[in-house]
């Protein structure tokens, strides 16, 4: 098969860049399409094939892509796929909207449907400056249109698969569309490599993130200054400010690069994982628990597929600071086993993640190619 793999923006290190390095493994010959490439910023793609649209030559839209929601579309539908066998769209956004060819697979590895069109629309509509205010204005008098673009959108893929049972459902719900399966994200295999350390509970807590609204890092921070415990907030992005502002003296925040085995040392030194928002999957959740720490987690998020409650962590029931602090209360009361959370966290090995989403692009390709050209693939 000739691959291409397709993403919204290469322009941040995060979860999702861990998905592409991966298939960057599956298919080492395969080129990155995207809408903008910021190679600073994205040190993860140095060496790899990448090809950017017209808004590379824009400098606000590599940062600021959200300004251009109208544009996005018309961005991903003038690349030409013919050359290719199977195209793997990789995307919470636009990247789906890629136009292909009827025997050409388009297979699209869903992150979410588009967050700030359907389940964030509440938090990407509260503005805090004039920027986000400007931004969200254009959302809320466009929201149905864009709605209709991204519905549109969704019947250009083949076939969807979601990172999580969370996202499946509402591929489902805003969609209406067939899921194939659900393949979880990969952990790095170094986040297994370090020899377990004894669980601290009097250490901080720690969340990796990046800083925007629906992360809900405020519900976090907030719980931390009332108990008076150590937080160290791990990240970056445009909510920063704001969360300084509210941050108490128990509150440290580290938003320069850090390398996976900078990060690892965070996670060993942690009492536990916290995390407040409706997450996807949460990818820096299972990494913690394969370092062996417990995660601390909202039951309604994509978290909480990993935490198994009161083994290898705590889910709590309302997105609040007082649940959050009963939660961490509760924490206190118990004891977690390193090896046991190591052991939950064994399923989302890199390796596992490679076969199973190989196996699966096999079967779907040969399925497709029976139906497109009446044999089997080559």
């Amino acid at each position: 098969m000739k691959v291409a793999i397709v993403y919204d923006r290469i322009n941040k290190i995060g979860g999702a860049e861990r998905i592409l390095v991966n298939l960057h493994a599956i298919w080492p010959d395969a080129p990155f399409y995207t809408s903008v490439y910021e190679a600073n910023r994205a040190r993860w793609a140095s060496g790899y094939t990448v090809v950017s649209s017209f808004l590379q030559n824009i400098p606000f839209a590599r940062t600021h892509h959200e300004l251009l929601p109208w544009a996005m579309p018309i961005v991903f539908e003038n690349f030409s796929f013919d050359a290719f066998d199977m195209v793997i769209s990789v995307t919470s956004a636009e990247a789906k909207s890629i136009i292909t060819k009827p025997e050409t697979l388009h297979l699209c590895y869903c992150l979410t449907p588009t967050r700030y069109l359907w389940s964030g629309v509440k938090e990407y509509t509260i503005s805090s400056s004039v920027f986000s205010y400007f931004v969200s204005w254009c959302l809320r008098i466009g929201l149905s249109y864009f709605q209709k673009l991204d519905i549109r959108a969704s019947f250009r893929p083949d076939v969807f698969i979601a990172i999580s049972s969370l996202v499946k459902k509402r591929i489902e719900l805003y969609y209406h569309k067939k899921v194939l399966s659900v393949i979880y994200p990969p952990i790095d295999d170094i986040f297994f490599q370090k020899p377990l350390l004894p669980l601290l509970k009097n250490g901080y807590f720690l969340i990796v993130s990046r800083l925007v609204g629906y992360k809900r890092i405020d519900i976090v921070i907030e719980a931390c200054n009332r108990l008076g415990r150590k937080l160290m907030v791990i990240g970056d992005g445009r909510e920063k400010e704001n969360l300084r502002k509210i941050a108490g003296g128990t509150i440290e925040f580290i938003d320069t690069y850090l390398t996976d085995a900078a990060l690892v040392s965070y996670y060993q030194g942690c009492s536990a994982f916290l995390f407040a928002g409706i997450e996807d999957f949460g990818l820096v959740a299972a990494e913690a628990q394969a370092v062996g720490k417990p995660v601390i987690a909202y039951s309604k998020s994509g978290v909480a597929e990993i935490v198994l409650d009161g083994k290898t962590g705590i889910v709590f029931h309302e997105q609040s600071v007082q649940s959050l602090m009963g939660a961490i209360r509760l924490f206190d009361t118990m004891n977690f086993s390193s090896t046991t959370c190591r052991d939950n966290a064994k399923k989302f090995r890199s390796s596992i993640f490679r076969k199973k989403f190989l196996s699966t692009v096999e079967d779907v390709y040969n399925t497709h190619m029976k139906k497109t050209r009446g044999g089997d693939a080559p």
